[in-house]
């Protein structure tokens, strides 16, 4: 891949943004809405932030990290960054499409890379109806929350509830419970990633839930649907060897 015009953002932290200035010593950078490709310079959240920023321009984003976690992006380096985004190995990802509806009759609409998580917002335990496709699969789950996560998002929150990794290639979605009471024993569910998930809140006013699609909040939503948005890919940018697919497949054998 050739990139002939290089936009570079960096979280608001002091270390991005002391590294920014390093880059500017060495590339000539252009505005964002110019660039053939977007160098972000911070951690997950900001990598996240950038994505959805430019969902629809459909922008090759290359992060480096200066962050904590880092696990969409690179290592930074301030030299041969052209070279290694000519280099960059490629992966294309499709986000979540979320469709809720709250209490007040509100209909909210949102996208997410990650996950598309469903949060009990009091001390009681959220009451759930699980329908994939049109027919009820589960008619009451007790639970914390709910999360349906995308293969990219499946090493996130989904993972610290103790749902599987996908692999990137794998066409499938999670669908993990938080915290479930009853039945105890569920673990949650892997589905085509073409289904078409819809969770009823029930008891909703004694049990108010919230919606998040990656970090936009929808607060005593009713009904959230949650299906892939195939319409919209996102590209990610990965140095040589080291690439989204093999950083999923790593996590699999981390202890």
């Amino acid at each position: 891949m050739k990139f002939t015009k290089i936009c570079c953002l960096a979280s608001d932290h002091d270390e991005a943004q002391r590294a920014l200035e390093e880059l500017r010593k060495l590339y000539s950078f252009v505005p964002a809405e110019t660039a053939d490709v977007i160098v972000a310079l911070g951690g997950d959240g900001f990598m996240l932030q950038t994505l959805h920023d430019f969902l629809h321009r459909n922008v090759p984003i290359y992060g480096m990290n200066l962050g904590s976690v880092g696990f969409l992006m690179n290592e930074y380096h301030a030299s041969g960054l052209v070279e290694r985004l000519e280099k960059a190995e490629v992966a294309y990802i499709h986000p979540l499409a979320m469709r809720a509806r709250t209490l007040e009759g509100q209909e909210v609409e949102a996208l997410a890379i990650n996950e598309v998580s469903l949060l009990r917002e009091t001390r009681q335990t959220a009451k759930l109806q699980i329908s994939i496709d049109g027919k009820v699969r589960m008619h009451e789950l007790l639970c914390d929350g709910l999360i349906v996560a995308t293969p990219a998002g499946s090493t996130a929150y989904n993972l610290s509830a103790y749902g599987p990794i996908i692999p990137i290639d794998a066409d499938l979605l999670a669908v993990t419970p938080i915290s479930a009471f009853r039945p105890r024993r569920w673990r949650g569910a892997l589905l085509p990633h073409g289904a078409a998930i819809e969770i009823e809140v029930l008891n909703a006013k004694k049990r108010p839930v919230s919606a998040v699609a990656d970090n936009a909040e929808t607060r005593n939503v009713v009904n959230v649907r949650v299906e892939e948005d195939r319409s919209t890919t996102i590209t990610m940018l990965f140095d040589e060897g080291h690439s989204l697919e093999e950083r999923i497949l790593a996590e699999q054998f981390s202890y």
